[in-house]
């Protein structure tokens, strides 16, 4: 658990770049489609050697668990990616993010429906507070632009990130955290690729100079930042971290890519966090606590205190001939 906990810290944090990062981009003439489509696809070109070398010849891995490895690419990160963009168009970013982390509640959702695990009591402590603080955080009351176009994309971005939860806390498939974020990656960037020929999404490029962290620098410095840290990084890291957590506390301690979000825009961009962001991280942290207490009050209760695996992983745990992470 504490090892799982480290992983979905950093990638949260690795993923909470990636808007000061592509702010940077944007506000030079990038599009989202070509900022996101460049920024997978680096990643995948990144991951791709390491990954071929962990796979070690088991080229079976990668057939067996061709439909995952699709639908994770195209559910989790195309379509999640796709979805958002859609919505901020008619939507403010605050209420387009809320939406899509709302994926947290369809995690629990999920293995209420498919698993019966019934949300317990403090979850649903815990769901209140993070949500609460998704609130403030994003203060979604400013500006509020609100389009029922936009929160259907928005809703889509939500199922798109629960599906990356719900995948990554898999074990059984043998593959490497590494190797499952390099080949979704591969689908998603030939997904969004085809999006943006087909006009679905407008793929602008500049190569001028970026602001960033209150210096001008090379486009091609937040292009690496975003694939190598907010992509490459942030993926692996989080599926490493969600099989060991369980999907339910993955997308809670998810949540707190929005605090990182916030500390690096102020670090990297000026953009000053208000009093009321800090204290709806408060909240979000105060949720995470709740939920992470219901799973060792769980583990206490069964098998007379004997450790527990996370709820997400019950009976998916890899066989040992599987050469399942180390």
């Amino acid at each position: 658990m504490g090892a799982g906990a480290w992983f979905a810290l950093a990638s949260a944090a690795a993923f909470g770049t990636s808007g000061a990062f592509a702010k940077s981009l944007l506000e030079s003439g990038w599009s989202p489609g070509a900022a996101v489509t460049v920024r997978i696809g680096v990643a995948a070109l990144v991951l791709l050697p390491p990954a071929v070398a962990l796979l070690r010849g088991r080229w079976n891995l990668l057939r067996r668990n061709a439909g995952l490895i699709a639908t994770y690419g195209l559910i989790a990160m195309a379509a999640c990616q796709l979805f958002y963009f859609n919505a901020v168009t008619t939507l403010s970013v605050g209420v387009a993010l809320l939406l899509e982390y709302l994926g947290f509640l369809l995690v629990v959702g999920w293995l209420w429906v498919a698993h019966r695990q019934t949300p317990r009591r403090w979850t649903l402590v815990g769901v209140a507070l993070a949500l609460a603080g998704l609130v403030l955080v994003l203060d979604v009351t400013g500006g509020m632009r609100v389009d029922a176009g936009g929160v259907l994309w928005g809703l889509g971005a939500a199922v798109g990130l629960a599906v990356y939860f719900v995948l990554s806390a898999r074990q059984s498939t043998g593959l490497p955290p590494l190797v499952m974020a390099a080949g979704g990656m591969v689908v998603a960037t030939l997904a969004l690729a085809a999006a943006g020929l087909a006009g679905i999404m407008p793929m602008d490029l500049a190569t001028e100079h970026v602001l960033l962290g209150g210096a001008e620098v090379h486009w091609v410095v937040p292009v690496l930042a975003l694939a190598l840290i907010s992509t490459a990084t942030a993926y692996a890291m989080g599926i490493a971290g969600t099989r060991r957590l369980g999907s339910k506390v993955a997308s809670f301690f998810g949540l707190t890519e929005v605090l990182f979000s916030v500390l690096f825009a102020w670090l990297l961009i000026g953009e000053l966090p208000l009093p009321v962001q800090l204290a709806g991280g408060a909240l979000i942290v105060a949720g995470l606590l709740a939920v992470r207490y219901d799973e060792l009050l769980a583990g206490r209760r069964a098998d007379g205190g004997a450790p527990t695996v996370p709820a997400a992983d019950v009976g998916v745990v890899a066989p040992p001939e599987a050469g399942h992470r180390d």
